[in-house]
């Protein structure tokens, strides 16, 4: 796993450039010069424990760019069943870099960067990632999430914790792998099963696939909210094995208006 995942962070790095990632966290969440010195330690701490929590950030507030890694004991998936705790990564770009370089080049680049890992499922879209620890910013995020239902919230150390085998739904991009691709039939059936004009089915090695709904991540807001056919006809599809509850740990939600976060594409 480790080996893989340092395989991806190599192909995220070398596309948004070697010095974009300046800090990482220490073992007292402080952050440091991601020096060479640095580096080592980072390295140390991924290949010498069998579970590992490294935290990597780089850019200006306009720019933001980001690496986690959660690294757990790896467990053999056919024995897992349903919720558990399991190893997670998350690579970060700013809109303004979707902007730059659009939506098809940032495709090419995230289906490159899943290639190497071993990944039961995976997640790519518009997102809130970072910290909700301000109150302030923590309001601001609940009236844009519920307004923007393509607009996601991510918080992979809490996710990690509990996702075992489930899937945490439609994005943009949504990668699957077995227990749950087998049991769709696989990426053939997964297919005949969506009728979305604007939706792609594409098989990956290591019978994987990845699901794109569209040229291009959408928000949804507004109007076009109703509009993310693609998203609610996924989200139907995957709802069986769906992981749910995130909407009180993430947002701190009521456990109705939870229910409505996490039920936007199917209610």
């Amino acid at each position: 796993m480790t080996t893989a995942v340092l395989h991806s962070l190599d192909v995220y790095q070398r596309a948004v450039g070697p010095y974009v990632l300046t800090s990482y966290a220490d073992e007292e969440g402080e952050w440091q010069p991601l020096d060479s010195q640095g580096w080592e330690k980072v390295h140390q701490g991924m290949t010498d424990a069998p579970w590992a929590n490294v935290h990597l950030s780089g850019g200006s507030l306009e720019a933001p760019f980001r690496f986690d890694y959660l690294g757990r004991e790896r467990v053999d998936s056919s024995f897992v069943n349903g919720l558990g705790e399991v190893s997670a990564v998350s690579f970060w770009f700013s809109t303004k870099y979707l902007e730059q370089h659009g939506p098809q080049q940032v495709r090419d680049l995230l289906l490159a960067i899943a290639e190497p890992l071993p990944f039961a499922s995976g997640n790519a879209g518009l997102a809130f990632s970072g910290s909700l620890d301000v109150a302030a910013i923590l309001r601001q995020v609940r009236r844009d999430c519920l307004r923007c239902p393509g607009l996601d919230v991510l918080r992979p150390g809490m996710t990690s914790l509990r996702i075992g085998t489930c899937v945490r739904g439609p994005s943009w991009l949504t990668f699957l792998r077995a227990p749950v691709l087998n049991q769709l039939g696989g990426a053939a059936s997964l297919r005949s099963r969506l009728h979305a004009p604007r939706t792609t089915v594409q098989p990956m090695g290591g019978e994987r696939a990845v699901v794109t709904l569209g040229p291009g991540p959408d928000a949804g807001e507004g109007e076009r909210g109703e509009q993310l056919s693609g998203y609610r006809e996924l989200a139907r599809i995957l709802e069986p094995w769906t992981l749910w509850g995130e909407g009180e740990s993430i947002l701190g939600l009521d456990p109705e208006a939870a229910r409505r976060w996490e039920r936007r594409f199917l209610d």
